[in-house]
Formats: C-alpha cells, sequence, structure tokens
C-alpha cells in the first residue's frame, strides 16, 4: 500500500465569542492569527483568562456563540486531491491521560493500534521523546514531566497535522519545561502545525506568533516574540498580561537558524470498528492482567458469593416429598439476586475510572459501540463462568431441583441474561458518574429496589399500584419469575400442602409465564440499557467539530 504524505493545515479565527453554560462571557471578540505548517502558536494569559477554553474552541470541542474558526488547507492545495486522513488532529490535555496500569510502551502500542498506526513506530516516538529507557516501567511510575511525554506521544503516534496542548510545560521544573518547548519547535518543522497554551513566559521565546488573552476573556496583544518585546513597556512578557489593546499582526517571518525536524511514525488509515473492539478487547484485557487488584476481586467476588449461598440455604428443599415452598422461592430469589449483583458490580466501575481516557480518545480516533461491546466482551466470559459455577455448586449441594438438563439450561439462560442486563446496567451507571467513588455510593441504591420490588418478599399481586409499575422496571423482577417457571414453583407448591397453596394463592400468575418470555424482557433491558450508555457517552465525550476546507472554503463552525 503507498503511504500517502497527508499535507500541512492553517489554523485561523475570527471574532470568537464564547458564553458558558451559566450565561457567562468566556471569551469576547479573540482573533487568532493564521498559523500554518511549521508554525507554532502560543497562547498566553492570565489563570482564568480563557486559554483553555480558547483552544477547545480552536480544536472543535467547543462551539462559539460567534466568530468564526478555519482549519484549511494551504492554498495551492485542493480538497480534491487531499486525503480524509488528513483531519487529523492531536489534543493534548493538561492532565497526564494514560492507562496508569500499564507498562509505557504497552500503553502507547494499543493507542497506535486503535489510532491505526504501526505500533513498530513506537520506539521511535519513545526515542524522540526521551523515554526509551522508561519504557518498561508501568505509567503510574513515572515522574511527572515523564507522564506528560508519554501524553504528548500519544497523539504523535496518529500523525497528526495540527497538534494542541494545553499547558503543555504545566508542573514541570524549567529545564524539563524548555527541552519540551524545543521539541515541540523540532516536531512544527516537520510540517505540523502546533499551538498551546502555556503560562509560562519562557514558553514564548520558542513560538512564532504569541497571542496573549486579556484578563476576563477580553482580546490581548498578538505578534511574533519579537515584535512584542518591543512593545512591552519593561520589555517582558510578564507586562502584556493584562493589557487589552490588541497589537496588529505582524506576521510571522521565517526563523533564520534551521530547524531539526523531528522524527514522524508512519501514516497508515484510520481503524474501523472491528479493528477498534479487537484491540479495545486486548487492551482491557491486559488492564486486567496488570492490575492484579481488580483481577483478584473480579475472580474472588462471586466465589465468596457461591459460598455464602451454600452455607445459607438448606438442602432438599425442591424435594417433591418433601418441599419447602417458601425456602424454594427464596432460593430462586437470591439465585436472580445473585446474577444481578456480579453484573452490576462488573460494570460499575468500568468506565468511570477510565472516562478522561475514552473523553482523550473520542476527540479523535473512538468509535463508542466498540467500546462498549469491548467491555461486553471482557466481562461477559467472567459473568457467564461465575453463573454457571453459582448454579453447578448449588445443585451439587442439592439446593436446586433434581430435573433434567433442559430445565437447568433454562435456569442458566435466565441467569445468564440476568447478569448481562445488569452489567448493562452497570455500564449506563458507570458512564453517568465520574468517579469510582461515585459508582460505590449507587451500588446500594440500585441494589435496594431490585430486592424491594422484584415480587418475592412481597408478591407483585398484593403491591400498592405504584409498587405493580415501579417492579415493571426491575430486571429481578423478570428473572425471578423466570427462574420459577423454569424450576416450575407452581408444581412443586401445589404438592406442598397449605403452605404451598397460599404461596400460590399470593403470587397469582407471577410464574404462570413460560421462561422464555422473562428472557426477551431481559434482553431487551441489556439493549435499551447499552444503548443509555451509548448515549451517555456520546453527550459527555463530544468529538471535534474539525472538517477540513481548500483555501477558498468557509468557516470549520461559525
Amino acid at each position: 500500500m503507498t503511504t500517502v504524505e497527508p499535507p500541512g493545515v492553517e489554523l485561523s479565527a475570527r471574532g470568537v465569542e464564547l458564553v458558558l453554560p451559566g450565561g457567562a462571557v468566556a471569551l469576547s471578540g479573540i482573533d487568532v492569527p493564521t498559523v500554518g505548517p511549521g508554525r507554532v502558536l502560543g497562547v498566553a494569559g492570565g489563570s482564568g483568562a480563557g486559554k483553555t477554553l480558547l483552544l477547545e474552541v480552536l480544536a472543535g470541542l467547543r462551539v462559539p456563540r460567534g466568530g468564526r474558526v478555519s482549519v484549511r488547507a494551504p492554498a495551492g492545495v485542493g480538497s480534491a486531491e487531499t486525503p480524509r486522513q488528513a483531519l487529523r488532529y492531536g489534543f493534548v490535555p493538561q492532565d497526564d491521560i494514560v492507562h496508569r496500569a500499564l507498562p509505557l510502551r504497552t500503553a502507547l502500542e494499543y493507542a497506535a493500534r486503535l489510532r491505526g498506526t504501526d505500533p513498530g513506530d513506537v520506539p521511535l516516538v519513545l526515542e524522540e521523546l526521551g523515554l526509551a529507557e522508561a519504557a518498561g516501567q508501568p505509567v503510574r511510575t513515572l515522574s511527572g514531566g515523564q507522564r506528560k511525554r508519554a501524553s504528548i506521544a500519544i497523539e504523535l503516534l496518529s500523525r497528526p497535522r495540527l497538534l494542541f496542548l494545553d499547558e503543555p510545560t504545566s508542573g514541570l521544573d524549567p529545564l524539563a519545561g524548555a527541552q519540551l518547548a524545543r521539541y515541540l519547535v523540532r516536531l512544527a518543522a516537520s510540517g505540523v502545525t502546533v499551538v498551546f497554551t502555556t503560562h509560562t513566559p519562557a514558553d514564548l521565546h520558542h513560538c512564532d506568533q504569541v497571542l496573549f488573552i486579556a484578563p476576563n476573556g477580553r482580546p490581548g496583544p498578538s505578534g511574533t516574540p519579537a515584535e512584542l518585546l518591543r512593545l512591552s513597556p519593561d520589555g517582558t512578557f510578564e507586562a502584556l498580561y493584562s493589557v487589552e489593546a490588541p497589537v496588529a499582526d505582524g506576521g510571522s517571518p521565517p526563523r533564520d537558524e534551521p530547524r531539526a525536524p523531528a522524527a514522524r511514525p508512519r501514516f497508515s488509515p484510520a481503524t474501523g470498528r472491528l479493528r477498534q473492539w479487537a484491540v479495545l478487547t486486548g487492551r482491557d484485557l491486559r488492564l486486567l492482567r496488570h492490575d492484579r487488584l481488580t483481577a483478584a476481586i473480579t475472580i474472588g467476588s462471586p466465589l465468596v458469593i457461591i459460598a455464602m449461598f451454600a452455607l445459607l440455604f438448606r438442602p432438599g428443599v425442591f424435594d417433591p416429598g418433601h418441599p419447602a415452598p417458601a425456602a424454594s422461592a427464596m432460593v430462586l430469589f437470591w439465585i436472580a439476586f445473585g446474577a444481578f449483583f456480579f453484573g452490576l458490580a462488573y460494570g460499575l466501575p468500568a468506565i468511570c475510572g477510565e472516562l478522561a481516557v475514552v473523553r482523550r480518545e473520542r476527540r479523535t480516533v473512538l468509535r463508542l459501540w466498540p467500546y462498549l461491546l469491548a467491555k461486553l466482551t471482557v466481562l461477559g466470559p467472567v459473568l457467564l463462568l461465575a453463573d454457571a459455577l453459582l448454579l453447578v455448586v448449588l445443585r451439587a449441594l442439592d439446593r436446586l431441583p433434581s430435573a433434567g438438563l433442559s430445565v437447568h439450561a433454562s435456569l442458566f439462560a435466565t441467569t445468564a441474561l440476568a447478569s448481562f442486563a445488569a452489567l448493562a446496567l452497570g455500564l449506563c451507571c458507570s458512564a453517568l458518574v465520574s468517579e469510582p467513588s461515585q459508582a460505590a455510593l449507587v451500588l446500594p441504591l440500585l441494589c435496594f429496589p431490585q430486592v424491594l420490588f422484584s415480587g418475592a418478599f412481597v408478591p407483585v399481586p398484593n403491591m400498592a399500584a405504584g409498587g405493580r409499575w415501579i417492579s415493571v422496571a426491575m430486571t429481578n423482577r423478570w428473572a425471578f419469575e423466570a427462574l420459577g417457571s423454569g424450576a416450575d414453583l407452581e408444581g412443586l407448591w401445589r404438592g406442598g400442602g397449605p403452605e404451598g397453596r397460599t404461596l400460590l394463592d399470593s403470587y397469582g400468575d407471577s410464574f404462570g409465564s413460560p421462561a422464555w418470555v422473562g428472557w426477551v424482557i431481559l434482553a431487551g433491558c441489556a439493549v435499551a440499557l447499552l444503548v443509555v450508555a451509548w448515549l451517555v457517552l456520546r453527550r459527555r465525550c463530544p468529538t471535534s467539530a474539525h472538517r477540513l476546507s481548500t483555501s477558498d472554503g468557509g468557516p470549520v463552525h461559525p
């Protein structure tokens, strides 16, 4: 396959105005001078001036109320000849957003596969950023400067033609900050358009163009570093942080000194959905392997619950000769709840712990359905194994009916679907919260209604009207009823004497429908909850609004 070299792009903006959801004006009338391939634009200003907000507007992550932002091919490059891969850009947030449990090289290799680049380019990027010696270390053990460079390395793997960085030198010592700024200059020399924000005046000496944002998001002076220093009252950049009067753009003349081009990885087309699913599944498996505590909890928690169930239930409650109707109902309920708890406990921490990573990858390459399906692919087999082990142990200890294979297959199908519906619920709630601690608080809030409105302790016919409506939304109700139908509770209770007849009357026709009715409802709940999780992630993790135009094209977003 012939490798196509994407052209550079030019970025400019005029009259950008941004209003925050609360109504506060964050940016007002900001003009961004044209910055093209091989050039570096530095955006400076005091804390709270709006540097990050402007960067997000330029990157297409926020839509301004007014003004125009254009990302276009330089003059002479027509859109018909411009490959779609040229739309690629990189956005490096201020935080160091990398999976910290993985070794650095492994994290970058998965990032490369996800972005459609050759993992063989990872050593090249590591060497260029001075991270070769740390390649085998877990990301969590790296220094602050190393994690910052690792965050940049992830974006470089996709060979962006436009690179945005939010305060890349923040938190670094002066030497490490200067080295990183010099690397950005060399990176630009390879044809990349680089835009970064900073609150460090020393970084501005490495820029071709500097744009100041005055307090309250007002326009500040802009121009080349030399021009701005001549206009500064004391000859320093610090004096320009609070100046509102803009300075005319004096252009960006070429530098006298030659720039050494930075090494660049080879370019490949973007990955499709199937490929992303495979890469994300592999990465989730590696994360589980390297995070031993999470792996131990994932595998060990079902074993503990199964052991408690074996100690809780007495044997023989399903013996047709000496049935225990009430006990048999409780056995099936707690099996249904155990399957629900397995799925919910696996799903709740799955997304919120890496939401920042999802946001970052979503800006450039990540598709949400492959991401969610990868979670199901990794966690699903563990759930199926836990459900099967629960039923096998309880049957071996005479806590389940002595019946044919079809009955036990029905019970397994019900528990499996109940677990997957709960897993989908967990993923949905995990996408809604922002931290694992919040997910831990949600866990009991989701479990209590499933217990109270399942119809086991208070049969559905005996519930108040409001309770009956709530029970319709409880997956545990449908799992409990499908288990009761599959185990033929009604037939067992008819021979259970007065207690059995009382239960038959109180539960009404709860177990009168075939088990497959519950299966359909559980499967529908799982699909619906996955769609909700997708919608939540789509809202919380937006993509870029950028579309490449020709040199005579219109704005990216008005």
